[in-house]
């Protein structure tokens, strides 16, 4: 009876320490959080609540990669279900009875073969980790803790189970199938005492190693057990990359964008504690893969431990509870100094993508003050409060090589957005520092003086019309009536090669009967590339001058044939004022083919695999129109690339990528058209003049001529009008 007071005083003791400690240590990461601006409110309706549900109990964007996806929702769903166990074995060891169960033995029998998945689980996620040696998983002894802390905890519950048995002296039971094995090993050689001493220590360590854990998830990346269900709810409920305002207007501010960590707001903080680490988001970025510095697992990762190390200077609480199990700390700062092998221009990696230089650069990089971690020697940490976001957390040159392709985004399970984040910090370079790379400054600088990044004179953006060839194009002056304004863009208007994809679309819409017009010279640049590269400013006056002429004009529809200026005209321009519908050419060729309007007769014999834009696809969910268009065409063959659709990979000229000089690592575009080339086409398709530059550019250093690069628009002005500017079989079009 004394023991079993003991025994009960020395868990209330524990149990009450150890939730303190889990309520310390959430509570003050949550403060930290607090320091950031105060979001958007969201509103949970029932469409969202279905969403949140698929993401968090389906797995949804986990199931992605099958094995790890059943990996995790293995160990998931069975913490859960032995959640029911730890109960039963606290009120055993407290008060030696069991949960009220009908069917008591086979809730022990669900019970034991619940720990024997989770085991299983466990053991596979270190084979991925140590065995497979999965590039994107980091090995170090943090990561290794949780499968530790885990696996123990199963073991326990197995050893308790045993110990219970051989106290009581109970018989071998085929619904309680491991316990009563290790019983059966156990006979002979321990007492029933001895058996009841064993329990206890079971018992107790089973408890321990609970409390335990419960303390260090808050403390460790497993803090996403917690935040990441709340991260979901609050996703962004605006179409997927939209960028927020900035009030430029507000003379009591002093800069723009973020340049301090406190300047993200809550959502964009939040996203820093739900991280897995799972190193997804890295996995399939463009940059990382070519061998570029900027990898969006540890850019959220060195915001995280930036924040948490501020967040305790300015509040004065330490994340570390109990503090004497975390020596260190202080006013110390985590900074990066990127260093090696990988500053050297050129490829270091294997294969058409690896992500392993990238990986190896950001983590020999990442120096930390306190005691124990790895730096350089003579390396002095500077003061936290001396730290400077942008250049001793984040560099330049990773901001800098993002494509803001979203594929990051795409493949995060918990919801964490990070293309924002780096807009943003471009955003304070640009407006308040005004540090810009050289060749986006001058594309900038053309923009602002001619309307195009080129800097070509603004009265010839019609020129274009002089590759029709009789075709009549009215401008809106001349055509009041028009169902459609056709808005060509820089890229339409002034690039050689794209030009002729603006011309196939003319000639297809003339031939649909399609009332449009044009702008003319009046249409000015969409502001797509400066907003994207933080100059919210120029942006700003691009839209403006722009919506105007609408407004003007009367336009009540808009067709683009550049996704990167349907995304900004669709989602972006209503804030400032537009009020008219905005489609994507494929999306109305694709119409017009429905309706048949439009009448494929000619063979088009070509091997084509179809490169998805990601402006189009991952930020509008555009994947079908395209491949009608493609499939409608006669003799042609649609062959699909490994990495498509959501996962398409970046063609690498987005984000304002387009107007800089790759310097470091491969090409993206090469790495794109090797991928293509797999699966041997004749044609790379696209839907995007940024992609289609960038693809014939790749094909003509790879496939030497042998591999074209063509719009949608014109395979099908191919298969309508029978035009032979691809040769290819007698009596065909290519």
């Amino acid at each position: 009876m004394i023991w079993k007071i003991v025994n009960f005083v020395l868990f209330l003791c524990a149990a009450g320490g150890g939730i303190y400690a889990f309520w310390q240590a959430v509570s003050r990461r949550a403060a930290y959080v607090r320091l950031g601006r105060q979001a958007e409110r969201v509103r949970f309706d029932r469409e969202r609540f279905t969403q949140w549900l698929g993401h968090v109990f389906g797995h949804k964007r986990l199931l992605q990669d099958k094995r790890s996806g059943i990996m995790h929702a293995a160990i998931f769903y069975g913490f859960i279900v032995v959640q029911f166990g730890a109960l039963d074995i606290v009120l055993k060891g407290l008060f030696g009875v069991h949960l009220p169960l009908p069917a008591y033995e086979w809730f022990l029998f669900s019970q034991e073969v619940t720990v024997f998945v989770i085991l299983a689980a466990v053991l596979y996620a270190g084979y991925r980790r140590y065995g497979e040696k999965l590039p994107r998983l980091k090995r170090d002894r943090k990561m290794s803790l949780v499968l530790y802390f885990i696996g123990t905890l199963m073991i326990s519950v197995l050893l308790t189970s045993a110990f219970d048995r051989v106290w009581h002296g109970e018989m071998f039971s085929y619904k309680a199938p491991i316990a009563s094995s290790i019983a059966a090993l156990l006979d002979g050689f321990v007492s029933a005492f001895a058996g009841g001493v064993l329990y206890y220590a079971a018992w107790w360590a089973h408890l321990l190693i609970l409390l335990a854990f419960l303390v260090y998830v808050p403390q460790s990346k497993h803090f996403h057990l917690l935040t990441a269900p709340v991260n979901l709810a609050l996703s962004r409920a605006s179409p997927p990359g939209k960028l927020s305002l900035i009030d430029l207007d507000d003379e009591q501010v002093e800069s723009f964008g973020v340049g301090d960590i406190e300047q993200f707001t809550r959502k964009q903080l939040l996203d820093l504690y739900a991280c897995v680490e799972c190193g997804r988001c890295t996995n399939v970025c463009p940059a990382a893969g070519t061998g570029k510095l900027l990898s969006p697992m540890h850019l959220i990762v060195k915001l995280r431990d930036h924040l948490t190390e501020k967040g305790a200077v300015v509040t004065s609480k330490s994340p570390w509870v109990p503090s004497f199990v975390f020596p260190g700390g202080g006013d110390g700062a985590s900074v990066f100094r990127p260093g090696g092998e990988g500053d050297r221009i050129g490829w270091l990696g294997k294969g058409v993508t690896d992500i392993a230089p990238t990986m190896r650069r950001q983590q020999e990089g990442w120096l930390h003050p306190h005691p124990g971690a790895r730096a350089e020697e003579g390396e002095v940490a500077p003061s936290i409060r001396e730290t400077a976001l942008i250049g001793d957390v984040m560099t330049a040159e990773e901001l800098w090589a993002c494509t803001t392709c979203r594929n990051c985004e795409e493949q995060c399970p918990v919801g964490n957005e990070h293309v924002d984040k780096i807009i943003d910090m471009r955003r304070y370079l640009v407006l308040t520092e005004g540090s810009v790379p050289t060749d986006g400054a001058r594309t900038m600088q053309n923009i602002e003086r001619q309307g195009n990044p080129w800097g070509i004179s603004r009265s010839d953006r019609s020129k274009w019309l002089d590759d029709l060839d009789g075709v009549q194009v009215p401008t809106v002056r001349e055509e009041p009536e028009f169902d459609y304004l056709l808005f060509v863009g820089s890229m339409g208007s002034y690039d050689n090669r794209t030009r002729k994809v603006t011309a196939a679309l003319v000639k297809l819409l003339a031939a649909a009967g399609v009332r449009f017009a044009i702008l003319g010279n009046e249409e000015k640049n969409s502001g797509d590339t400066p907003r994207r590269m933080g100059n919210e400013l120029l942006f700003r006056e691009c839209c403006e001058a722009n919506i105007e002429l609408f407004r003007k004009y009367k336009v009540r529809r808009i067709v683009t044939a550049c996704p990167h200026t349907y995304n900004t005209l669709k989602h972006e321009y209503p804030e400032f004022g537009l009020q008219a519908e905005v489609v994507h050419h494929t999306e109305l060729l694709a119409e017009l083919l429905r309706a048949q309007r439009l009448n494929p007769a000619y063979a088009v014999r070509e091997r084509a695999t179809y490169h998805d834009s990601c402006y189009l696809g991952r930020y509008n969910g555009l994947y079908d129109a395209p491949r009608m268009i493609l499939q409608a065409i006669p003799g042609l063959e649609l062959a699909e690339m490994e990495r498509t659709r959501s996962n398409a990979m970046c063609c690498g000229a987005g984000g304002g990528l387009m107007w800089q000089e790759e310097k470091a690592g491969k090409r993206i575009n090469i790495a794109r058209v090797e991928q293509a080339l797999e699966v041997a086409p004749s044609v790379i398709a696209s839907a995007c003049p940024y992609c289609l530059t960038m693809m014939e550019d790749g094909t003509k250093m790879l496939a030497d001529g042998r591999v074209a690069a063509r719009d949608v628009a014109e395979l099908l002005a191919a298969s309508v009008f029978g035009l032979r500017d691809m040769p290819n079989e007698e009596g065909t079009a290519r």
